[in-house]
This record gives structure tokens, C-alpha cells and sequence, in this order.
């Protein structure tokens, strides 16, 4: 697989359930939001989130190079089982098209260096191009 990985500093916030997003709360590679009956969970740039906030950080995200079928299987584990073996934790998320790994960011080189072993590729990411409108 190949992964991307983001330069920013990235948090995961806990809020209440039923939150609004705050106003904070500012994208960079990623801005995630999950709502469940019990809380409500928000990944941002960690710039901006509060210290009085329930909050980890820093967090290093990396991108896997996608689209992903749906149908496909597997994926999550065969990335993982590296840094598992090596004592990084994880947090992940899944978008309709791909899956981001986000590693503390004291472990993200050592991460780097496990998915290379197993025989992965990791890349900086590319900023994405702002779109031009059409005059």
C-alpha cells in the first residue's frame, strides 16, 4: 500500500452528545466529525482547540492511497499489524474513499519506518491544488 503522510498537527476533541461543531474547530489535511447517542467526536488542526477541552494530542495523520472498493478486505489489518507489533497506538478513520491512520506525533517517524519494513510506501503529501473558477 502507499500512504501519505500530512504535516499538520492534528487533535481529536471529545464533545457532548448532540455538540455543534465549534467554531474552533479548523480543518487542515482533515476535519472529521462523528456523532454518536453518547458523545460526539471531533478531529481538527490542533492550532485552535481549547486546553480546558477534552482533548489528545499531537497526532500525525496518514492518508492511504485510495480509492478503496469497498469490497476489498483486509486493509486496516495488514497496516496496522506492524505498529501493533511495535507498540504504536492508532486512531482511524474511514471516508467513502479511503482510511487515515492517525499516530501520536512523538511515533509517526517509527510508524513511517514499520510500514516501510512491511513493505509499504510512504510519501509527503501533496497540498491539494485550490480549484479555479471558470470565468
Amino acid at each position: 500500500m502507499k500512504l501519505m503522510r500530512y504535516p499538520e498537527t492534528l487533535a481529536v476533541v471529545k464533545l457532548g452528545p448532540g455538540a455543534d461543531l465549534p467554531a474552533w474547530a479548523e480543518a487542515s489535511s482533515i476535519l472529521s466529525i462523528t456523532a454518536t447517542a453518547t458523545e460526539t467526536s471531533v478531529v481538527c488542526a490542533a492550532r485552535s482547540v481549547p486546553k480546558k477541552s477534552v482533548h489528545q494530542r499531537p497526532f500525525t495523520a496518514f492518508e492511504v492511497e485510495g480509492p478503496l472498493d469497498f469490497a476489498l478486505t483486509g486493509i486496516l489489518a495488514g497496516l496496522l499489524t506492524p505498529l501493533a507489533e511495535a507498540g504504536i497506538s492508532v486512531f482511524t478513520l474511514s471516508t467513502f474513499d479511503t482510511d487515515w491512520i492517525l499516530v501520536p506525533g512523538g511515533d509517526a517517524d517509527r510508524a513511517e519506518e514499520e510500514w516501510r519494513r512491511s513493505g509499504h510506501e510512504v510519501l509527503p503529501a501533496v497540498p491539494a491544488t485550490p480549484s479555479r473558477k471558470k470565468k
